[in-house]
């Protein structure tokens, strides 16, 4: 924490940091293009986003929310994904970078596209921020299509074997990574679970090797999944990946709330990294508090980084709400004040998210040579009235109505309560009646029975 700071950006990077007497030594003012009055001023490294699902904006607030994670993905994501169309998934990319922005988020792991990583790779480059995004796959169908499923969802939604999802998977990673001086990035991402086969997350994370990328999907994201796969296969999730070759330290693994302590040693050995999205835990009953073992995999030194997920999921994506939720959740579930904590929750927003995305050496945190992502909060706000120790002001008691600004690779996105990159009030416009019209096609409404959801049981 560096109270009287003063910083040097430099092209897209961070030149120096430090006390402003420091660096008024360093760097005379006649030596600067812009000198910016900073006095009224907090500055974090921008937050980083290790989960999240771009191509789910427009189903925001169309989920109910008393159903379990499985009835939520089998009986209503599955049949918006299979109607959800480029432009929609453009306008929802749009939006959702918008929101990020706002938020104070500057980087995000995207869980990929649903046809085509070109409208997610175009938002990104359109907007400024910076991501990873890459192109959705499975490739294991339910032995019947659930009622509910329209037809064709198999050819939309499902490649017809794992060779061929990955040589897709592939060429978008050589098509798109490294575009936009390197603010977008594509990794190997499939869905994980039920959908996929043992082979694509075998093959998954070992492609992204051979490209020199990450792999991310979801996984031991219920108790459901996870009993599931001990009565169909005599182990759980995470360990039946292990026992074929299949963890690494270019992977992460979305959720993971039910591990076991065995299952958490594997992960510490590989180095496979987790995303905890407490949002939606929270709204899915995923068992974050009751089962979920974060605390454990951070002691045996797992990087645990925080995500949104999608915004139906967890219903919002904004990370400062996140750091909110898992710098307590633990505390009270163990009834032990001193678990995560802020300055815990903060890193796993920032340095510990850049390190998921195998980016630490680029972001993360406020350093000379990283790049100059990071938000402005005004200390003059309501919220920062008054405090004594900014991080558990920031965690606690801010929300995103006090962030001033967002940058991202040195450019100022978000400022005087705009994203100066995107016409946010046209894309909202279009947001809402692509939004009604997907509602519309896919006739998304309660089913009845548990037939879908018990899909792969």
């Amino acid at each position: 924490m560096i109270e009287d700071a003063s910083l040097v950006i430099e092209d897209d990077r961070i030149a120096a940091i430090g006390s402003s007497d420091e660096i008024e030594r360093g760097h005379s003012r006649e030596s600067c293009h812009l000198i910016r009055d900073g006095r009224r001023y907090g500055m974090t490294p921008g937050f980083i986003d290790a989960h999240v699902h771009l191509s789910e904006m427009l189903s925001r607030g169309v989920y109910p929310d008393d159903v379990n994670t499985r009835e939520w993905v089998f009986n209503w994501a599955m049949p918006f994904y299979a109607h959800l169309g480029s432009e929609d998934e453009s306008v929802g990319a749009l939006l959702t970078i918008a929101e990020m922005l706002r938020s104070g988020t500057t980087c995000f792991l995207d869980m990929g596209s649903q046809s085509d990583v070109s409208v997610t790779a175009l938002a990104i480059e359109t907007s400024g921020i910076r991501g990873i995004t890459g192109r959705h796959a499975a490739d294991q169908l339910p032995k019947s299509i659930p009622p509910g499923w329209p037809p064709g969802i198999e050819r939309r939604h499902f490649f017809p074997s794992a060779e061929a999802a990955l040589e897709a998977l592939a060429s978008a990673v050589k098509q798109w990574d490294g575009k936009a001086d390197g603010r977008i990035r594509c990794w190997v991402n499939i869905q994980g679970k039920e959908p996929c086969s043992l082979a694509l997350h075998i093959g998954a994370r070992c492609v992204a090797e051979q490209l020199g990328v990450g792999s991310t999907y979801h996984l031991a994201s219920s108790q459901e999944e996870t009993s599931g796969s001990i009565r169909n296969f005599g182990v759980g999730p995470v360990g039946r990946i292990a026992a074929h070759g299949g963890l690494g330290s270019n992977l992460v693994l979305a959720h993971a709330a039910a591990v076991s302590e065995q299952e958490i040693e594997l992960l510490a050995e590989a180095g496979t990294k987790v995303a905890f999205c407490p949002g939606t835990s929270l709204k899915l009953a995923k068992g974050a508090t009751s089962i979920g073992k974060y605390p454990e995999m951070m002691a045996q030194g797992i990087t645990v980084a925080l995500g949104t997920d999608g915004p139906s999921a967890s219903g919002n994506l904004s990370l400062m709400r996140q750091m909110y939720l898992v710098a307590g959740l633990f505390k009270d579930a163990r009834l032990d004040a001193t678990k995560i904590g802020a300055r815990q929750a903060l890193r796993m927003a920032t340095i510990d998210g850049a390190r998921a995305l195998l980016l630490d050496d680029t972001i993360g945190s406020l350093a000379a040579g990283k790049k100059a992502d990071f938000v402005l909060f005004d200390l003059d706000h309501t919220e920062w009235t008054p405090y004594v120790d900014p991080v558990q002001s920031l965690v606690w008691s801010a929300s995103p109505a006090s962030i001033a600004e967002t940058w991202v690779n040195g450019r100022r996105l978000f400022f005087d309560g705009q994203v100066a990159t995107l016409d946010e009030r046209a894309i909202r416009q279009e947001a809402r009646q692509r939004a009604l019209a997907l509602r519309q096609r896919a006739r998304l409404r309660p089913q009845t029975g548990k037939v879908t959801a018990e899909a792969y049981a």
